[in-house]
């Protein structure tokens, strides 16, 4: 075993590689950025190393940084995580080149399975079944146009060196292909440094069933059993199962077999995945292998028992892998949601922020949470936007889900949007409790996932200003200011108290009037100086960051958090799993906030890309004008309307912010 390793990455993935090397005694190295001084895994590391500026090209992608940074600790070898250089050769070789063990397949292994089309070249002669579609060199755009209109649409473009969703575009009519193959192209060539593309045929329902392999320098090589990761956006996971339900030991064994016998026939080492698309009629194809470990092997090791980290340590200093085949086996189910600053009201736009608050569902055998973040760090727009995964697991599938969905419901954040809500209602889903999976999942059930109010939309205001008033009521109570307290005190008027609280730019006035009984009478005011309306009788105890609220005779318990933003206090309501959010206003404000009808803005922060069309140029309406990246996927601005472009605020490779202004637009007159 090694005595000392530098981990090549970040987050999550470097916390939970500390973890295990910790266990077995290897000390561990770090390495870092502008952006990352104080974070988690270089706090929780032995050593660490800054190696450069935020922007991951100057810093986690730098090879000779990495390598420069082993050498120095003496890292006997280094372990790239997931992303970054985790599937790059040439790092692989510039590793060998230093004398240093690279803790992943060898680099002929890596390079067969980097392109996406030799990957399936390969697999066809191994014998393997592949989805049809063009895998070739010649990227002639008419080449793939003319493969699309011969297998008939809708077809899938993608990336030759992608992954994680990156450079991938669903093309449903011939219209669509032109603009798609711009689209793809540029993600490929931003985050991997590679436009050219594949195009498949697209299946319409499939399932996406992966098998984690392992293999060691001994020729042996084993699967341990299979993970369902149909529930996707973007082509980007959102929730991770295994095993698969519904797959016969059958179809488990075939596609096991399948995948060890494309491992080997790269003569791979390590840890891997096979990734295939499982159709309705139990037919499945070859998608693509990840030479690496993958973000979803908690679940893998929850129903195996197996800490897959460890044996990529012992595998990769020359170990026999610890189990055959024979010896692995499966126990209950597990799940896995990766938790993200997103809002996916917005079509899962990447969000930024400092968790303001953050309060996890507490551990046990049960219950796991992989992160590499606590309350007060920071999500930054230079990487990948995921908080932590949340993994659950249970003596079957049904318990497991039950256990999910209390786990999301006690996972809490504050300061940023995230998808928390978003996860409890897909978990909680009819349709996926029943196992009726496919990639489309989410589109599919998008009215029951994205519901326009949730079940106590009218309470929920009316305890947010009980719960805000009574908070400030406590915080500002050892002020000495007589000005500044939140009492009742009134001259020559009854005693009242009275808060403002924005919500999706709707401004709502409230008076809680103390009355005899205990508790308030609790009014809402139309306009200043109009006649107040009677919500009822509101009284309860405000704790630290929990809630007991009766509200007209009926009970409500809620977490709650307060954090100082400029514009005023923001309050968070936890409520089954949904998180409403609230701006407690110091100064009345009533009425509606009107927008600039005539400014486009950013949706998130994010780098320009491209402008689409010049200035004065008239569009039509859903007329592309701008590309956004963020987090290394692209965002495309449209036209709302019909109209001109008088300006565009922003040029190709400048930064923006969440908020500004984009273009000047000018409707055009009916």
């Amino acid at each position: 075993m090694f005595n000392k390793i530098l981990i090549a990455n970040r987050g999550e993935i470097a916390c939970r590689v500390i973890k295990t090397a910790r266990a077995l005694g290897v000390r561990t190295v770090a390495v870092y950025s502008d952006a990352d001084v104080q974070a988690q895994h270089v706090l929780l590391a032995d050593e660490a190393v800054h190696i450069g500026p935020a922007p991951s090209r100057e810093s986690y992608l730098l090879i000779d940084k990495v390598i420069a940074a082993a050498v120095s600790t003496g890292a006997e070898a280094i372990h790239p995580g997931y992303g970054f250089l985790s599937e790059n050769a040439e790092f692989a070789r510039a590793c060998a080149k230093a004398n240093i063990v690279f803790i992943g397949p060898p680099i002929g292994a890596i390079e067969a399975m980097g392109s996406k089309s030799a990957a399936k070249q390969i697999m066809e002669k191994a014998g393997v079944p592949l989805v049809p579609g063009y895998h070739g060199a010649d990227q002639n755009p008419e080449i793939l146009r003319k493969t699309a209109e011969d297998m008939g649409y809708p077809v899938l473009l993608k990336a030759v060196a992608g992954g994680g969703g990156k450079g991938m575009r669903v093309v449903w009519q011939a219209s669509e292909l032109d603009e798609a193959i711009k689209a793809a192209r540029r993600e490929g060539e931003n985050a991997f440094g590679n436009g050219d593309l594949l195009v498949e045929k697209y299946l319409t329902k499939p399932r996406h069933v992966e098998i984690q392999v392992f293999c060691d320098q001994h020729g042996n090589g084993v699967y341990l059993a299979e993970r369902d990761c149909s529930i996707q956006r973007r082509h980007q996971k959102v929730i991770e199962e295994a095993p698969a339900p519904g797959l016969s030991e059958t179809t488990r064994q075939a596609m096991g077999e399948a995948a060890v016998q494309a491992a080997q026939a790269i003569n791979y080492v390590g840890a891997g995945t096979v990734e295939f698309l499982y159709d309705e009629d139990g037919s499945f194809y070859f998608m693509e292998m990840n030479t690496r470990l993958q973000v979803e092997h908690p679940v893998t090791e929850m129903i195996t028992g197996q800490d897959l980290v460890e044996w990529q340590l012992r595998v990769a200093a020359g170990a026999p892998l610890p189990l055959t085949q024979e010896q692995i086996s499966i126990n209950g189910h597990a799940l896995e949601v990766r938790i993200y600053a997103e809002d996916p009201e917005q079509d899962f736009l990447p969000a930024t922020g400092t968790l303001t608050y953050l309060k996890t569902p507490t551990e046990s055998r049960h219950v796991r949470v992989d992160t590499g973040v606590v309350q007060g760090d920071e999500v930054s727009m230079y990487y990948d936007p995921m908080i932590a995964k949340l993994i659950v697991w249970d003596v079957d599938r049904a318990s497991a889900i039950r256990r999910m969905v209390k786990a999301l419901e006690d996972y809490r954040i504050g300061g940023l949007t995230t998808n928390v809500s978003f996860l409890r209602r897909l978990a909680n889903h009819p349709a996926f409790v029943a196992a009726d999976l496919d990639t489309g999942f989410i589109t599919h059930h998008e009215a029951d996932l994205f519901p326009a109010q949730s079940v106590h939309a009218a309470e929920l205001p009316i305890l947010a200003a009980f719960i805000a008033n009574q908070a400030l009521r406590r915080h500002r109570s050892g002020d000495d200011d007589p000005w500044s307290c939140l009492d009742d005190w009134r001259l020559n008027a009854s005693p009242r108290q009275a808060i403002e609280l924005v919500q999706q730019e709707e401004s709502t006035h409230f008076e809680l009037v103390p009355e005899g009984k205990g508790g308030f009478d609790i009014h809402r005011m139309a306009a200043p100086g109009e006649a107040s309306a009677s919500l009822g009788h509101i009284q309860g105890q405000v704790g630290i960051d929990e809630a007991t609220v009766v509200l007209n005779e009926h009970r409500f318990t809620l977490g709650y958090h307060l954090a100082t933003k400029p514009e005023g206090q923001e309050l968070s309501l936890f409520w089954q799993g949904e998180r409403h959010v609230f701006l407690c206003q110091p100064t009345p404000n009533f009425g509606t906030r009107e927008q600039d009808a005539h400014g486009l803005t950013a949706p998130m922060n994010g780098t320009m890309v491209a402008l689409l069309v010049e200035p004065g140029q008239r569009v039509e309406a859903n007329t592309p004008l701008l590309v956004m990246e963020a987090m290394k996927m692209e965002h495309s601005i449209r036209a709302p309307k019909d109209g001109v472009v008088n300006a565009f605020y922003f040029q190709p490779g400048e930064t923006v912010s969440a908020g500004a202004e984009l273009v000047d637009f000018e409707e055009a007159k009916a």
